[in-house]
């Protein structure tokens, strides 16, 4: 019952659009549809169609327009961009369907890709190429000479990354058209739009809003070597943006917050071991994130990222509090030491002795105590000014080091 309303609905607006035209509109549109079709299938017939079309010698001249609609995936260890593209190709095919032209609305009609010549474009950079849906087995034939066809492509190509401001970074990768066994006096490629153009249509096109942001998509045309030979080549430069929001969420802050308690932790008492504890635990926390971040930056890079340089610097100066713990916490070990060894010779000396005897060595043992008691103390002050001394250094360096760092960082 549905597939007959459905027919009937189809017929009914088929008679509508008819009845729009003018009387005979609609046998003419037929006629020259008929008429155009019938020459180009003795063109066909005749193979005049398989041969790479040209007027007057020069070479021919095909017309990309690439737009980005999506960017499935930016893999910076692998050094590679995975995007769907909708890519619209435009020749000159030589067929005159302009005498074919009337006001009825026939402008153009679909033919099969397999009978007419279609230009051997390749990518350069790429790793992997498929069709992101099926494939159209058919093109446009417009009454002027052009041939238009349209495929939508998922892309996995190569991208030299500078990774150097991560997460804070901007990417530029080439996608570059070049045909297979054309030389640039057979072939000549052009962009159909131009690159405001093409942008405003992508980002108008673009399906997923992820990680990536999309700045520019810029095309230009020069010549290269391909295999030897010169070849026309066109390039799309597709600048994309990083949203830095989760890499500072789950990386960047931690690793601050883990810096910022380590400095509280000058305020625990240097004589109870929690300290030193509570500091490789840190550092330990620092290490599952180091390692969370191997997994993501490539082990090629021509230059350390700024990233890595701020968690290392940062596991590097917790570690370098952790010997400094060390250190204070030795001192103060030592200057207890020397004082309860100072306490046990006083009480040894004095019950082992009489009176008389003790009457007579009160003085040299008084004497001798207070200079135990001395060394004891200055070990406990040596201990602390060594403390005092790091943390204001410490400061210090974490100023300078994240100052210097986000100056480079953000700019």
């Amino acid at each position: 019952m549905y597939l007959l309303w459905l027919i009937s609905f189809l017929s009914s607006a088929e008679t509508l659009n008819v009845s729009k035209l003018k009387p005979d509109c609609d046998s003419v549109y037929r006629e020259t549809y008929t008429s155009a079709f019938e020459f180009v299938l003795k063109l066909v017939t005749s193979k005049e169609t398989y041969m790479r079309p040209f007027i007057d010698g020069l070479p021919s001249f095909v017309y990309v327009d690439m737009y980005v609609t999506s960017i499935a995936d930016v893999n910076e260890k692998a050094q590679t961009l995975s995007t769907q593209v909708k890519l619209v190709t435009a020749w000159f095919n030589g067929i005159p369907l302009w005498e074919y032209y009337e006001e009825c609305g026939f402008e153009l009609f679909h033919a099969n890709k397999e009978l007419f010549w279609t230009p051997d474009l390749l990518i350069k950079e790429s790793i992997k190429t498929d069709y992101g849906t099926t494939p159209s087995p058919y093109l446009q034939l417009h009454i002027w000479p052009i041939s238009v066809s349209i495929d939508i492509l998922a892309l996995t190509t190569a991208c030299r990354m500078d990774l150097y401001k991560f997460p804070f970074d901007t990417q530029t990768c080439n996608i570059t058209f070049h045909s297979a066994v054309h030389t640039s006096k057979e072939l000549v490629i052009h962009p159909l739009s131009e690159a405001k153009f093409i942008t405003q249509d992508s980002k108008h096109l673009f399906e997923a809003q992820g990680e990536w942001e999309l700045l520019l998509i810029n095309p230009s045309n020069f010549n290269g070597t391909v295999l030897g030979n010169l070849h026309d080549l066109l390039v799309y430069q597709i600048t994309i943006k990083r949203r830095p929001l989760l890499y500072v969420i789950n990386i960047i802050i931690p690793v601050f917050f883990f810096l910022v308690l380590d400095v509280t932790s000058f305020f625990i008492d240097a004589n109870g071991a929690d300290k030193l504890s509570f500091k490789v635990t840190l550092l330990l926390a620092i290490s599952v994130l180091l390692l969370i971040l191997n997994d993501t930056l490539p082990s090629t890079a021509d230059k350390l990222p700024l990233i890595g340089i701020y968690c290392s610097v940062i596991f590097s100066l917790i570690g370098i509090g952790i010997l400094e713990t060390i250190i204070v916490n030795y001192l103060m070990a030592k200057g207890a030491e020397r004082r309860s060894a100072a306490l046990m010779e006083k009480t040894a000396a004095v019950t082992g002795r009489d009176d008389s005897v003790r009457n007579q060595q009160i003085l040299p043992d008084s004497i001798r105590d207070e200079n135990e008691i001395n060394s004891s103390l200055y070990w406990v002050r040596v201990a602390r000014v060594t403390d005092v001394a790091f943390f204001i250094l410490y400061i210090i360096t974490i100023i300078v080091f994240l100052s210097v760092l986000g100056k480079n960082w953000i700019s």
